[in-house]
C-alpha cells in the first residue's frame, strides 16, 4: 500500500512513523485487535463487548489522513484545542471524535459542536455548562464519568466517595447521556496495583448502575495495560502508542502534575 500522493511527510515524521505509515498503522491496529481478542478469550468475554478507541494525540493531521486510509475512523484526543485544529483540517473525512481529557468550562462551547463523546465528566459545574451548550445546539452527548481510583494528585476525576451523589443528580442534565465510568489506573509498572484500580472502578460501576441504569460501560486501559483492563471488565480501551508509536512529548504534558520520575516510561502504560 502506498502513501497518497497528496501527503508529503517531513523527515521528522518519517523518522517517527516510518516511510509507509499506512502499512505500519494497519499492522499495529491488527496486532492490537488480536491482543484484545486474546484478552477477551482469556476472560471469557465476547469480543463485541470491547471497543477500541485509538488515541491520536500529537499525531499531525496529515498523518491522520494516512491513519484513516489504514482503517482508523475513531480518533480520541486529550486536548480540546488540538482536536479542534485537527477537525478543521480533516473535516472532509467522516471521523468520530472523542475527547478523553480534562476539560475547562470555557472550552465547552467548542466541544459540543463536534465531539461524539466525552470521557472526563467530573464536576457539576462542567455538567451544567455542557447541558446548557448542548441545549443551544439542539443535540445530546454521550459521556463517561471520570473517577480517580488511584488517589494520585496528578489525576483528575471524582473522589470515589463523591460518585454516588454525583450519579444521583445526572438526571438534572437531560442533554447528557451517561454511558459509564472512566478511570486512569495508577502510573506503575506493578500490574497488581494497576489491576486494583480497574477492579475498583468495576465495583463502583456495579453500585452506580443501580441508580442510573445507563451507566453500564467501563472506559479504562491504555497501551501498556489494556489487556488487564479487559480482564477486569473494560468496554472501551484507549490505545495510542501501540498503534502510532512513541510520542515526542512526555506524559506530564497531558497529565499535569505527573512527576517525571514516575515508575513507568512514556512508552509504557500511557495511551
Amino acid at each position: 500500500m502506498t502513501i497518497p500522493s497528496t501527503v508529503e511527510l517531513s523527515p521528522d515524521e518519517i523518522a517517527r512513523f516510518g516511510s509507509d505509515p499506512v502499512a505500519a498503522f494497519a499492522a499495529n491496529l491488527k496486532a492490537v485487535q488480536e491482543r484484545i481478542a486474546a484478552a477477551c478469550h482469556r476472560s471469557g468475554r465476547s469480543l463485541d463487548d470491547v471497543r477500541l478507541l485509538p488515541v491520536t494525540k500529537t499525531v499531525p493531521p496529515r498523518v491522520l489522513r494516512l491513519a484513516y486510509t489504514a482503517g482508523i475512523a475513531d480518533f480520541g484526543e486529550n486536548k480540546l484545542q488540538e482536536a479542534r485544529d485537527k477537525r478543521a483540517i480533516l473535516g472532509d473525512l467522516p471521523i468520530r471524535w472523542s475527547i478523553i481529557g480534562h476539560l475547562q468550562t470555557n472550552k465547552v462551547k467548542y466541544l459540543v459542536r463536534f465531539a461524539s463523546e466525552f470521557h472526563a465528566l467530573d464536576s457539576f459545574r462542567l455538567a451544567e455548562e455542557l447541558n446548557r451548550r448542548l441545549e443551544a445546539e439542539g443535540r445530546d452527548l454521550d459521556v463517561f464519568v471520570q473517577v480517580n481510583t488511584s488517589g494520585e494528585a496528578s489525576k483528575y476525576g471524582l473522589h470515589p466517595d463523591d460518585l454516588i451523589p454525583f450519579v444521583q443528580r445526572l438526571s438534572e442534565f437531560p442533554r447528557l447521556k451517561p454511558r459509564g465510568l472512566m478511570t486512569l489506573a495508577i502510573f506503575s509498572a506493578d500490574t497488581a496495583r494497576v489491576r486494583t484500580c480497574f477492579r475498583f472502578l468495576r465495583d463502583l460501576r456495579d453500585r452506580a448502575v443501580s441508580i442510573h441504569s445507563d451507566l453500564t460501560e467501563l472506559s479504562m486501559g491504555m497501551s501498556g495495560d489494556f489487556e488487564v483492563a479487559i480482564e477486569e471488565g473494560a468496554n472501551v480501551v484507549r490505545v495510542g502508542q501501540a498503534i502510532f508509536g512513541a510520542r515526542p512529548t512526555g506524559d506530564a504534558f497531558y497529565w499535569p502534575g505527573l512527576m517525571p520520575n514516575s515508575d513507568v516510561s512514556d512508552s509504557g502504560r500511557n495511551t
